[in-house]
């Protein structure tokens, strides 16, 4: 698990990327949460999304935004962090011309990041939000959502409330060819202590669905 450093809009970003062995691998990058309250790519949901992609043979990859770590610059309210999450998107397609997918995960605030991503790369191909922070930032510019994803949040989240995220999967659901899941992980708060095993079960098992119906279709 190299680290590399990206050049970013602000200077140096610090990231870890695993490269898979089928030179057609699809490619994943995995959102950390907020940098203001300790969010880094070593966070363990992060660390958790990063191994369930590197153990579906997805070329991976994890970094800190700006002013986190060795990563330069300084944190901006979303939009430098979208342009951090842009340029890493750009690089790992420099070196993964042939990837036969591309999808982005985040958690909570890196949730946000990677719904907003969506909208602005139409080369994304779906996506896995983590306890997506629905009451505390706006995500109507999901409209419409441009591919199908899985959204997971734990019971006992005290930070995210049930029904912003009930709403938010049920605006999504209600466009034509479009399908968001929901999964709940019983007993799990916002961070998933002693739950990330549940929580990456989730994971793993929609990959598993959906790269299993892609097979099928190229069949």
């Amino acid at each position: 698990m190299p680290e590399v450093i990206i050049n970013g809009t602000e200077g140096r970003i610090e990231a870890r990327y695993h490269h898979g062995s089928d030179p057609y691998a699809p490619m994943a990058l995995i959102l950390h949460p907020h940098p203001e309250q300790g969010g880094t790519m070593n966070n363990k949901v992060t660390y958790a999304l990063f191994r369930t992609f590197v153990n579906r043979g997805f070329n991976t990859l994890r970094f800190n935004f700006r002013g986190v770590g060795k990563s330069e610059g300084r944190f901006s309210q979303g939009e430098g962090e979208l342009s951090d999450a842009a340029s890493v998107l750009d690089w790992m397609q420099v070196y993964n011309p042939n990837a036969s997918e591309c999808w982005v995960a985040g958690f909570s605030f890196g949730a946000w990041i990677g719904t907003q991503l969506l909208m602005r790369r139409p080369e994304l191909d779906g996506f896995i939000s983590i306890s997506p922070p629905a009451n505390m930032y706006d995500f109507t510019f999901l409209a419409p959502c441009p591919v199908s994803g899985l959204i997971v949040q734990g019971d006992a989240d005290t930070i995210v409330t049930k029904s912003s995220v009930d709403d938010l999967v049920y605006k999504l659901s209600l466009q034509r060819n479009i399908v968001v899941e929901k999964k709940i992980v019983e007993g799990a708060d916002h961070f998933f202590s002693d739950h990330l095993n549940v929580m990456a079960q989730y994971v793993d098992e929609y990959l598993a669905k959906t790269q299993s119906k892609k097979t099928r279709l190229q069949a």
